[in-house]
């Protein structure tokens, strides 16, 4: 007998599911961890918006908060049932932790976050306590693309968190600098959001008998968060709401941050459906923007990372930092669209440049500078296409040229005049680090030099020719100082071979350079 399925059964089985982990730990085994109000109630109360019909509809929510659910194994072990249940890549996946965070050293002596599970020893931190890297891993091994971790910790030595004595000495001695970036690796592929940003402290509130972060995500949830009006609240906009409000209500002294690798056209629901084209979004999540005013039409509209919505039509946007003015472009947006403000940089910006470079050229070793030429000046010019083949990669170009008059000293009081001509042509693949104007670059290099002597020794005139290809490296510092000119400089060591008088050697040559170029 034939086996037959209604179209019904086939949707069901297909259909992507809503999934989530959710974690309050409140009270520790080692008595030096002070215990938490509110961190049962928050993973709590998060279940039961995710899990309510008319929110966040999810098909599966867990919650652990008893004793025995929270030590370090037996969270471990939650999270690989879930990376088995929630396996296929449009589920959705939510992962929540409320608890201590704190900071100690591994067995290599190196900074490390730790969550402070109920099993955690305060003197053995990275033996006993749940590391982020591990958690990161844990997370990072989820077959979803669609997946969120929220972090309601902190780990700077107050509110939910504790440092022993003496490491809360040594990072009071640390400038604030050193807490700029989280220490892991950046989980890919995924949206990681923290109650606080790094170094600063998350707070429990006794008037809303919750985590702030948390209370206010839980509010976003009602719908309130649906900045762009198309019936969904998205992971985006539950945080954006969020981090606005926790902002204002601790008066600027916690400031939610994210992590987000990849957000594209498809974006995790949290609650809601979309049901209708939402207004157009404009939006950035990039640590370089951190900082910056998103404007539109002249009115600031949000401060980044976050996102916010305008009406469709022709917008003006600005991205400003005080009285400086990153970029300002008038775009076209429609109902639905969701526009990253990084695609508008690369627009905004050239992505070529073409230099004009003064310096000098040299053979690294003495032997090499008398036998072959001394230290000569030559012109160069540099094309630099960034972003190519790959984003922060760029290609670079140069050729270089010196020509002049020279001696050898041969001997003691012996010198014999000769002219020269060099002439050199490189091509290099550079990784590009950009802070605002500043651009730095590095990688290898492979070059072509042309050398060429000529001697007029007793009238008769003789010459020598060398032409190599060589490998090497190339390095420079790019500061833009106008939407066009910028200021260049660069430098190069290569490693070649070459014969001279019958001998072979292997010898290094590099070049200096400096100057402007035009990007274009």
């Amino acid at each position: 007998m034939p086996l037959t399925l209604d179209e019904a059964s086939l949707s069901s089985a297909y259909k992507p599911r809503r999934m989530a982990l959710l974690v309050g730990i409140s009270s520790f085994d080692d008595p030096r961890w002070r215990g938490l109000r509110y961190t049962g109630k928050d993973a709590r109360d998060l279940g039961a918006a995710l899990s309510d019909p008319a929110r966040g509809h999810f098909d599966h929510v867990r919650v652990l908060t008893r004793r025995e659910e929270t030590t370090r194994t037996a969270i471990l072990a939650a999270l690989r049932q879930l990376k088995q249940e929630a396996n296929r890549p449009d589920d959705v996946v939510v992962v929540y932790f409320s608890a201590h965070g704190t900071l100690a050293r591994d067995a290599k002596g190196e900074l490390r976050r730790y969550l402070v599970t109920r099993d955690a020893s305060y003197r053995n931190i990275p033996q006993t306590a749940l590391g982020m890297d591990a958690l990161k891993a844990e997370f990072d091994g989820l077959a979803s693309r669609r997946r969120m971790l929220v972090l309601a910790t902190c780990h700077s030595g107050s509110g939910k968190s504790l440092l022993p004595r003496e490491l809360k000495a040594e990072l009071e001695g640390i400038k604030s600098g050193f807490y700029a970036r989280p220490l892991e690796e950046s989980s890919r592929a995924s949206m990681v959001f923290a109650a606080c940003d790094w170094g600063e402290t998350a707070r429990e509130d006794e008037s809303l008998r919750n985590d702030i972060y948390t209370h206010f995500l839980i509010d976003g949830l009602s719908g309130a968060a649906d900045r762009n009006g198309d019936g969904a609240v998205t992971a985006t906009e539950a945080h954006d709401h969020a981090r606005r409000r926790t902002f204002a209500f601790t008066e600027g002294r916690q400031r939610p941050s994210a992590e987000i690798l990849e957000v594209g056209a498809d974006p995790v629901v949290l609650s809601g459906s979309i049901t209708r084209s939402g207004r157009p979004e404009l939006f950035s999540y990039n640590p370089r923007l951190d900082g910056f005013t998103l404007k539109v039409d002249g009115e600031a509209r949000t401060e980044l990372p976050g996102g916010a919505a305008v009406p469709p039509g022709r917008r003006t946007v600005e991205l400003t930092k005080g009285d400086a003015v990153l970029m300002r472009r008038d775009v076209e947006v429609g109902q639905g669209d969701r526009l990253p403000l990084e695609r508008l940089l690369a627009q905004a910006f050239p992505r070529r440049s073409l230099s004009l470079l003064g310096g000098m050229f040299s053979f690294a070793d003495a032997r090499s500078r008398a036998e072959l030429l001394p230290v000569s000046p030559e012109v160069a010019l540099s094309l630099r296409l960034e972003d190519k083949p790959l984003e922060d990669f760029g290609l670079l170009f140069d050729v270089a040229f010196s020509t002049g008059q020279r001696h050898l000293r041969l001997t003691p009081g012996s010198e014999v005049p000769f002219r020269y001509t060099t002439f050199a042509a490189g091509a290099a693949l550079p990784y590009l680090w950009r802070w605002e104007r500043l651009t730095v670059f590095a990688g290898p290099r492979v070059a072509g030099l042309y050398l060429r002597r000529s001697f007029d020794v007793e009238a008769a005139a003789t010459g020598q020719r060398f032409f190599t290809v060589s490998p090497g490296v190339v390095g420079g510092i790019v500061w833009r100082v106008g939407e066009r000119l910028e200021l260049m400089s660069q430098a190069q060591l290569m490693l070649t071979y070459v014969v001279v008088d019958g001998q072979g050697q292997a010898v290094g040559f590099t070049g200096g350079w400096a100057g402007a170029g035009y990007r274009f």
